[in-house]
C-alpha cells in the first residue's frame, strides 16, 4: 500500500512515524484503522513534545495526497488530526496547531469543492476548542479571505454553489467565535477584515425571500433550517459577530454595511437596508445604539448630494434605528439628531426650490418629478422627527419642542432659527410648515402636569408669533400644537368639529380642578391666547377647519385654565368677536362674518352649559332658537355647509339674534360672578414682540389693532407728562424770604404733612391699580380721563378776557394774534385721572 515500506526500513524510522503510517489502510475505502489511531493517541498525550514532529508529518503525507489526488486518504489524514486535536490540551499543541492550520489552507485553497468543505468542518471543530493560553502571534488573515471568497462562489452547480457558500459563512463564524473572546488578540475587527466579513454576510442575506419575518430580535431556527439555508445561516452569523462587538470596535462593524449597500445601490428601494439595520439594533448592546445612529447621521451627510430617493431611504432606515433605540438608550445623540435632520430639511426645501426657479421658464415632467421626490424627502424627515421625539421621556421632550421652535424663523425674535435668508418668502414658509408639522408630532401625546411646563414663555411667545399667523395653514398647525399641549385629558376628540352641542354632559368631558399654577399661567398669559383666537378670527382666507380649531381651543381653554376670573375674560372675547362681525371694520366676507358669528354661538353654547349658570343657558338658548328660525347662517350647521346662501348684510339693530353683554352680565351677577368686567370692551394686548420694538413681517393687523394700541398708549404717556408738571410751581418764581416762627406757622406745617401723607397714599392707590387692574380696563379708563383733560383744556384756550401784564407764577396763553388771560399754574383745575 502506499505509504508502507519494508520490515528493515521500518525498524530505522522514528516511532510516531510509524504510528502515522499504521493508521492508513491499505484501502483508504476501509476508512482510519481505529486500533493504530489509539496508539497514536496514546503515544501522542504521554509525549506531547512530540506532537509538532507528528503534525509535521501528517501534514506533509497530506500534501503529498492532495497533489497526486488520492483524496481518500486526505479524509484520513484530516481525521487523524481531528482527533489529536480534540485529544490533546498541552502546551505543546501550538506547533501541533500550526501544522493543522496549515493543512486546512492546502484544502481551501485546492479546487475541489469537497476538500474545501473538508477543510471548512475541521476548522469549525478547532475553532471551538478552548485554549488554556491565547497564541498572540498566529493569524487568521488568510482564513478571512479564503472563507469570504467562498461566501461568493458561483459555481455553475446551484447545490455546489450552495454547499460552497454554507462553508463559506461557517468559516467566517468559526473565525469570529475563536478571535473576539479574547482582548488582546482583536485583529478580526481590523477595517481590512470588516470589510471582507460584513459584505459577505450581507451577499447571502440578500437571498431572504421573507425580510420582514427576520427582522425582529433573533429566532431559534431548527439545525436543519440553519445548515440547508445560507441567507438564514449568515444572518445568525452576523447577529453573532454585532453581538461581540464593544465600544470601540462596534464602528469597524457597522461601516462596511453602508459601503455595501452604497456599491448595490440598496438604498432605494431600501427594504433590505432596513431589515439589516433593524438586525444591527436589536443584535448590538443596548448602550452602544448611539454609535449606529451617528454612523447614519455621518453617512446622511456624506450623501446630501444624492438624489432625493436614496437620501429618502437613509432617513427611513434612521427612522427605523430611532424606533429601536429610543427604547433603550439612546445616549447623548438626541440633539444631534434633530439637529441634522433640520439641517438636511432646508437642504431638501433647497433644491426643490433651486429646481423650481431652474425651470421657471420651461415646465417639464423631470422637474415635477424631482419636486415630489424633495417632498418625500421632506415628508420623511417630519416623520422621523415626530416618531424619535414622541417616543423620549418628557423631560427629553420639552427639551426638543424648545429646540424645533427655536429653529422656526420667526421674524422678530432672537432665536437661532434655521438660514432661510437665501430661500426667499416662500422658501421660509415652507420651512415654518414643516417645522411646525415636526413638532405637532413632538407633541402629540404630551402630558404635562403643570401648563407652565408645556408653555413656557421662551416657547409660547415665537410659537404665538405674528408671522405665524399669515398663512390658513400655520395658523392651523399653531392651534393644533396648541391643543396638544392644553389638552391633558383626551377631550379634544370629543370637540371634534364645530356644532351646538344640545347636551355637554353626554360628552363626558374630564378635567380637574384648576391648579394655582395654571391660574397663574393665565394671568400671566392667558391675553396672549385671547389675543391669538381673536385676530385668528379676523384673517380672510379662514375655512371651515380653521373655525374648527378656534372653536376647540376656547373649549380647550375653558375646560383645562378657566377660573371664574378667565370665565369672564373668555365672554369677553367671545362678544368682541360677536362685534367683529357686526360692525365690520376690516371689511371681511360674509362667509367670514357668518362664520365668526357660528364660532361664538357654538362657544357660548358650551360654556353655558359647562358653568351650569340656568339664566345664562336660558339666554344663549335663546338666541340660538331665534337664529335658527330668523338666519340659520348664524348657525354652524347651515354656514359651514356646501351649499349655503348668505345674507347680502348684516343688521344691527337686530337685537334678538345677538348675545347681549347686558343680558349675560345679569345673569351670571345673580350667580355670584363678578360682572363690572364684562362693561370694559375686549381689546387685544400688546404682546412682547411688539413692546420690544420690534416690527413682524408682513402682520396684516398691525395697521388696525397694533397702531389703535399704540395710540392708546400715546395717549396715556401724554397724560402722565402732564400730571407731572401740575402740583409744583415753578422754582424760580419762588420768593426767598424769613417767615416768622410763630403758632400759626407750626400748625399750618402740620397741616401740610397731613397733605403730604394723603398725597403719598393717592399715589400708592394708583400704583396699585396699575398693578393689578386689568390692562383693557386700565386704558379704556385713561382714555375717558384722557378725553376730560382736552376738553378742559379747550375751555381754557377760549376764554377771550385781555389779560393785564403777566404776574411771576402765571402761564400766558397765546393763540394766533389774541392775547388771552393768563392763569396761575397752581389754580387751573384738572379731573382727576384715577
Amino acid at each position: 500500500m502506499p505509504g508502507r515500506v519494508c520490515c528493515c526500513c521500518a525498524a530505522l524510522r522514528p516511532r510516531y512515524k510509524r504510528l502515522v503510517d499504521n493508521i492508513f489502510p491499505e484501502d483508504p475505502k476501509d476508512g482510519l484503522v481505529k486500533a493504530d489511531m489509539e496508539k497514536l493517541t496514546f503515544y501522542a498525550v504521554s509525549a506531547p513534545e512530540k506532537l509538532d514532529r507528528i503534525g509535521a508529518y501528517l501534514a506533509e503525507r497530506l500534501s503529498r495526497d492532495v497533489v497526486r489526488h488520492r483524496y481518500g486518504y486526505v479524509l484520513i489524514a484530516m481525521e487523524a488530526l481531528d482527533q489529536l486535536l480534540m485529544a490533546c490540551h498541552s502546551q505543546s499543541i501550538k506547533p501541533f496547531v500550526e501544522s493543522f492550520l496549515h493543512m486546512v489552507a492546502k484544502l481551501l485553497e485546492s479546487g475541489e469543492p469537497k476538500l474545501q468543505v473538508l477543510g471548512t468542518n475541521s476548522f469549525v471543530k478547532f475553532a471551538n476548542i478552548e485554549e488554556d493560553t491565547p497564541s498572540y502571534h498566529r493569524r487568521y488573515d488568510f482564513f478571512v479571505s479564503r472563507f469570504s471568497a467562498m461566501c461568493h462562489s458561483c459555481d455553475h452547480d446551484p447545490e455546489i454553489q450552495t454547499e460552497i457558500r454554507i462553508a463559506g459563512i461557517r468559516g467566517i463564524q468559526g473565525v469570529v467565535r475563536k478571535t473576539v473572546n479574547d482582548e488582546l488578540r482583536a485583529t478580526i475587527w481590523e477595517p481590512q477584515h470588516m470589510d471582507k466579513i460584513v459584505p459577505s454576510l450581507l451577499f447571502n442575506m440578500q437571498k431572504i425571500e421573507d425580510i420582514d419575518s427576520r427582522t425582529g430580535p433573533p429566532s431559534s431556527p431548527t439545525g436543519g433550517e440553519k445548515e440547508e439555508n445560507p441567507a438564514l445561516l449568515a444572518e445568525n452569523c452576523f447577529r453573532e459577530l454585532l453581538g461581540r462587538a464593544t465600544y470601540g470596535n462596534m464602528n469597524n462593524a457597522v461601516r462596511p454595511v453602508f459601503a455595501h449597500l452604497d456599491h448595490h445601490r440598496l438604498w432605494d428601494p431600501n427594504e433590505f437596508a432596513v431589515s439589516c439595520f433593524k438586525i444591527i439594533m436589536y443584535s448590538i448592546q443596548a448602550q452602544y445604539s448611539h454609535h449606529v445612529i451617528q454612523e447614519i447621521l455621518g453617512h446622511l451627510d456624506v450623501r446630501k448630494r444624492d438624489s432625493p430617493r436614496v437620501r429618502a431611504g437613509i432617513i427611513q432606515v434612521l427612522l427605523e434605528a430611532v424606533a429601536i433605540a429610543a427604547k433603550g438608550s439612546i445616549g447623548p445623540t438626541v440633539l444631534e439628531v434633530f439637529n441634522t435632520l433640520l439641517k438636511h430639511l432646508r437642504i431638501s426645501v433647497d433644491f426643490e426650490l433651486g429646481d423650481r426657479r431652474s425651470s421657471a421658464g420651461s415646465a417639464t415632467f423631470s422637474t415635477s418629478s424631482k419636486e415630489s421626490d424633495e417632498r418625500i424627502v421632506q415628508n420623511a424627515i417630519i416623520q422621523t422627527i415626530g416618531f424619535f421625539g414622541s417616543n423620549l421621556p418628557d423631560y427629553q421632550r420639552s427639551e426638543i419642542m424648545m429646540f424645533i421652535m427655536g429653529k422656526v424663523p420667526v421674524l422678530g425674535t432672537t432665536t437661532q432659527s434655521l438660514d432661510t435668508s437665501h430661500l426667499g418668502d416662500l422658501g421660509t414658509r415652507r420651512i415654518q410648515i414643516m417645522l411646525l408639522r415636526s413638532l405637532l408630532m413632538v407633541t402629540s401625546g404630551y402630558k404635562a402636569t403643570m401648563i407652565t411646563n408645556a408653555l413656557p414663555p421662551p416657547f409660547l411667545d415665537p410659537l404665538l408669533s405674528p408671522s405665524l399667523m399669515e398663512d390658513s395653514e400655520l395658523r392651523q398647525l399653531v392651534l393644533e400644537i396648541l391643543h396638544n399641549l392644553i389638552d391633558r385629558h383626551d377631550n379634544r376628540a370629543k370637540l371634534r368639529g364645530i356644532r351646538i352641542i344640545p347636551d355637554v354632559s353626554d360628552l363626558k368631558i374630564k378635567r380637574d380642578k384648576i391648579s394655582r399654577q395654571d391660574v397663574s399661567f393665565m394671568k400671566k398669559h392667558g391675553q396672549q391666547l385671547y389675543r391669538h383666537i381673536y385676530l385668528g378670527c379676523k384673517e380672510e382666507d379662514n375655512v371651515q377647519k380653521n373655525f374648527e380649531l378656534l372653536f376647540t381651543s376656547l373649549a380647550l381653554t375653558t375646560i383645562e385654565l378657566a377660573n371664574e376670573e378667565v370665565v369672564i375674560d373668555l365672554i369677553r372675547l367671545a362678544i368682541a368677536l360677536q362685534d367683529i362681525a357686526i360692525i365690520n371694520e376690516d371689511n371681511l366676507p360674509m362667509f367670514n362674518r357668518c362664520g365668526v358669528m357660528a364660532l361664538v354661538a357654538a362657544y357660548l353654547n358650551f360654556l353655558s352649559q359647562m358653568i351650569a349658570v340656568p339664566a345664562f343657558c336660558q339666554h344663549v338658548s335663546k338666541v340660538i332658537e331665534t337664529r335658527s328660525l330668523e338666519a340659520s347662517y348664524f348657525l354652524p350647521e347651515t354656514i359651514f355647509k356646501d351649499k349655503c346662501n348668505l345674507p347680502k348684510s348684516l343688521e344691527k339693530d337686530e337685537k334678538n339674534l345677538f348675545f347681549l353683554t347686558n343680558k349675560i352680565a345679569e345673569s351670571l351677577g345673580g350667580s355670584g360672578y363678578s360682572v363690572e368686567r364684562l362693561s370694559v370692551p375686549y381689546v387685544p394686548q400688546v404682546t412682547a414682540l411688539f413692546s420690544s420694538g420690534k416690527k413682524p413681517h408682513k402682520c396684516r393687523h398691525k395697521s388696525k389693532d397694533e397702531d389703535r394700541l399704540s395710540r392708546r398708549k400715546s395717549i396715556v404717556d401724554t397724560v402722565s407728562i402732564q400730571v407731572d408738571i401740575l402740583p409744583g410751581n415753578n422754582t424760580e418764581d419762588k420768593v426767598d424770604n424769613t417767615e416768622e416762627i410763630t403758632f400759626e406757622a407750626l400748625k399750618k406745617a402740620i397741616d401740610n404733612n397731613g397733605l403730604e401723607e394723603q398725597e403719598k397714599e393717592k399715589r400708592r392707590l394708583v400704583i396699585e391699580k396699575f398693578q393689578k387692574a386689568p390692562f383693557e380696563e386700565i386704558a379704556a379708563q385713561c382714555e375717558t380721563k384722557a378725553n376730560l383733560l382736552h376738553d378742559r383744556l379747550a375751555q381754557i384756550l377760549e376764554l377771550t378776557i385781555r389779560p393785564p401784564p403777566s404776574p411771576s407764577g402765571t402761564m400766558t396763553i397765546t393763540a394766533g394774534h389774541a392775547h388771552y388771560q393768563s392763569v396761575p399754574v397752581y389754580e387751573m383745575k384738572f379731573p382727576d385721572l384715577f
